[in-house]
């Protein structure tokens, strides 16, 4: 399971780059090269996320089971990324939409 969500990890880093850093470094280039730019990155992406949820499905999680504990790692991932990278501010929003996420992974694990 632990490599299964450092790939997930992995993967995220990867998403959050291919989603949002051609505002970062490719702001005054045409729009296909940011396509392009995403496309790219997108592909690297699936090379860790497409393992991570197979290792999970193997070991029975269920896909809803993977899908909020993506999103966990999304926003664990986008977070320090957008603080370090865009220099935004942290709000205390980010917090509570966190443990929101928390309560839907109590949600849905305990049925197991």
């Amino acid at each position: 399971m632990y490599f299964a969500l450092l790939l997930l990890i992995i993967s995220n880093c990867f998403m959050t780059l291919a989603w949002y850093g051609h505002l970062k470094f490719l702001h005054g280039a045409p729009i296909w090269q940011a396509i392009l730019f995403g496309w790219v990155i997108a592909l690297l992406e699936y090379s860790f996320m497409i393992p991570a949820t197979r290792l999970l499905a193997q070991q029975g999680w269920a896909v809803g089971q993977m899908k909020i504990t993506q999103e966990v790692v999304t926003l664990l991932v986008f977070v320090p990324f957008m603080i370090f990278l865009f220099k935004q501010p942290f709000k205390l929003d980010y917090v509570w939409a966190g443990l929101c996420l928390v309560g839907c992974i109590y949600f849905v694990f305990r049925s197991q």
